[in-house]
């Protein structure tokens, strides 16, 4: 199969061989790619390598069959989004939460808008804790795993603003009744989220539990590295 000019980006490069690298990419129409960029590591390569790295927009070209695919062609596609200190951690994380938790060759061309849109709004300062959350929230969903936030599990009710909920990985919301070791929130954390209203400090706080949760649910409890690095970063992760 061949496969010219697809939108995509790099997820992820190491070192391949003596003159090549492995890339993780992500296309918006062909998902997640394991990429050979054969011969980049040369004195003078004929791919230019400078633009073989995480973060940079790109448009890819590419032939193979299975896990492994060889690069063919790539260009710039348009500047890249400045992303100094915090924000590149934070998108670090987003790249990190993309590669641990999609299948390749699935095509999530919505949830690629989205991983756009966040890189632009985290290169805007603009709420970053926010948009990590709203990320997982859309990713979640996209793999099959919706965080319903707008209704109690048993019964179906609404969630009521000033109630506090507990929430059980793949079962939903419930209330708060004295549950030892339960991951406590407000009703108003969850709405926030259903409605995709930015929340208070407290309320996200305790999304970014509730989502710090569910992700190690998905990932058999283990844990992502890029989580140590954002607990540096005063609170965005």
């Amino acid at each position: 199969m061949r496969v010219d000019e697809q939108p995509g980006w790099i997820l992820h490069a190491r070192p391949y061989r003596e003159t090549s690298l492995l890339l993780e990419g992500w296309s918006r129409d062909h998902g997640r790619i394991g990429l050979v960029a054969r011969g980049v590591r040369k004195e003078k390569p004929r791919q230019p390598r400078a633009l073989l790295q995480p973060l940079v927009p790109l448009s890819l070209s590419w032939s193979g069959q299975g896990e492994l695919v060889t690069l063919t062609a790539l260009d710039a596609r348009g500047q890249p989004p400045v992303l100094p200190g915090e924000a590149l951690v934070c998108a670090i994380y987003v790249n990190e939460l993309v590669m641990r938790l999609l299948p390749r060759h699935d095509a999530l061309p919505d949830l690629y808008d989205a991983y756009e849109s966040t890189l632009q709004r985290l290169a805007a300062s603009a709420a970053r804790a926010w948009q990590l959350r709203r990320f997982e929230r859309d990713l979640l969903a996209e793999i099959g795993y919706a965080v319903v936030c707008d209704a109690e599990a048993d019964g179906g009710e609404a969630i009521e603003p000033d109630v506090d909920y507990i929430y059980i990985p793949e079962h939903g919301a419930v209330r708060y009744a004295q549950q030892p070791n339960a991951l406590r929130l407000r009703g108003s954390a969850l709405l926030a989220l259903a409605e995709d209203s930015l929340p208070d400090a407290a309320d996200l706080a305790a999304l970014r539990r509730l989502m710090r949760a569910l992700i190690a649910h998905q990932l058999g409890g283990g844990a992502l590295r890029s989580w140590s690095m954002l607990a540096g970063t005063g609170g965005s992760g």
